[in-house]
């Protein structure tokens, strides 16, 4: 059990050098705290802060990190603004649909505190990245959706030995702590292994509880603050998980593993995740369609060249909002329980697809285990479909 003696840590940055004018009535109600100060408030303006992920998390940590003063801010990101995300990444709009979310964000930072440095990493995080960013940051923010970039954020932060901040988000449900290996336990401590692939929906296939980012985003805000002021005590050692359903937090203790291996170097944290290695190519990625090719069979099969059955592996709600014309929903979740299968004919040529090819390379491994030989899926799934302005093909 980490003693609590370890959970008072004394101020991650020294203080910078004299506030303007300006910033003293800027930041005045944190200066007027005595836990704060003015020397608390110099401490944050001489901080640099890395968030990874301008996303749900991200979005409500970036606006509150840029109002409490930090001085530099930096953002790794490499995706573009969508109509779905403004639901719960408020810190785009929509003139920033189409816009690279780092723009948006840069925006966003500078309308709420022009004082601050924002730093742009427009790159996927991987092994090759990660200990010459992370090198720059005093304190990182983690909140990324997927395992092996946590894992690889944990593994680049202890070999450095910087503390990072951590959130998790599904559903109603949040989760958030700080891990610093050099004080205290690490994320491999909470979780040793990873979920098999699959068993965890991402927010993309579950869904997410819009409000519930801006309450976990607001406590890992809460956490780098206090790392970097050495104000009250941290979550190191504990993990806080939010029900926003019932409205309660719970508190439980995390301990360090003795027996867990010291970590040395970065890995292939795709591999580790159970997920094929970049590079590598599984059977379901050899079969796939392009978007042309499925334009041209579904052509063929209006004019009776062609008879297949083309199948949405996506949730109904994302059924109601987009399809493809033609396709018939099974969920991906009565595929793999087999609860579906009954509905699906055999002996005819299955083509399938959901928003992106993940879900429905999914499928494809599952009706392949269940005897079903003609299968395919398309590549990029609807995601695809839409950017190649398909929909606009008269296929009904």
């Amino acid at each position: 059990m980490i003693k609590k003696s370890i959970l008072r840590l004394p101020p991650l940055v020294e203080p910078g050098p004299e506030l303007p004018a300006e910033e003293l009535e800027r930041y005045s109600r944190h200066m007027l705290m005595p836990e704060i100060g003015l020397t608390g408030q110099r401490r944050l303006r001489n901080a640099k802060v890395l968030v990874i992920g301008a996303g749900g998390l991200g979005s409500p940590a970036l606006l509150y990190l840029a109002a409490a003063g930090i001085g530099t801010l930096g953002i790794i990101d490499d995706d573009s603004v969508e109509l779905s995300n403004l639901q719960r990444q408020v810190i785009h709009g929509v003139n920033d649909i189409g816009r690279m979310k780092l723009d948006s964000a840069r925006d966003s930072i500078a309308e709420i505190n022009p004082g601050v440095l924002t730093v742009l990493h427009q790159v996927r995080l991987d092994t090759s990245n990660a200990l010459e960013i992370f090198a720059d940051y005093d304190v990182i923010l983690d909140g990324a959706d997927n395992f092996a970039t946590r894992y690889l954020v944990n593994d680049a932060a202890a070999l450095l030995g910087k503390p990072y901040v951590w959130g998790s988000i599904l559903r109603f449900d949040g989760q958030v702590s700080v891990f610093w290996a050099k004080h205290g336990p690490n994320y491999r401590d909470l979780y040793p292994d990873p979920p098999a692939p699959g068993t965890v929906p991402s927010c993309a296939e579950g869904g997410v509880f819009g409000m519930l980012c801006a309450s976990i985003g607001a406590m890992m805000v809460t956490e780098a603050v206090k790392l970097i002021t050495g104000v009250g005590e941290t979550l190191l050692g504990r993990l806080l998980v939010f029900d926003a359903l019932t409205s309660r937090w719970r508190e439980l203790q995390i301990a360090q593993d003795p027996e867990t291996e010291p970590i040395t170097e970065l890995i292939d944290y795709e591999i580790f995740c159970g997920l094929p290695a970049t590079g590598d190519r599984t059977a379901a990625d050899e079969a796939v369609i392009s978007v042309a090719e499925l334009v041209a069979r579904l052509l063929q099969r209006q004019t009776g060249e062609e008879d297949f059955i083309l199948i949405d592996v996506r949730e109904p709600v994302e059924f109601e909002i987009s399809r493809i014309p033609g396709s018939v929903l099974v969920p991906l979740a009565g595929i793999k329980d087999g609860s579906a299968l009954a509905g699906i004919p055999r002996g005819v040529p299955l083509i399938l697809h959901c928003k992106s090819g993940v879900r429905s390379a999914d499928a494809w491994e599952s009706l392949r285990a269940a005897g079903y030989s003609e299968v395919v899926h398309l590549s990029g799934g609807i995601e695809a479909w839409m950017s190649a302005g398909s929909s606009a093909v008269d296929l009904e």
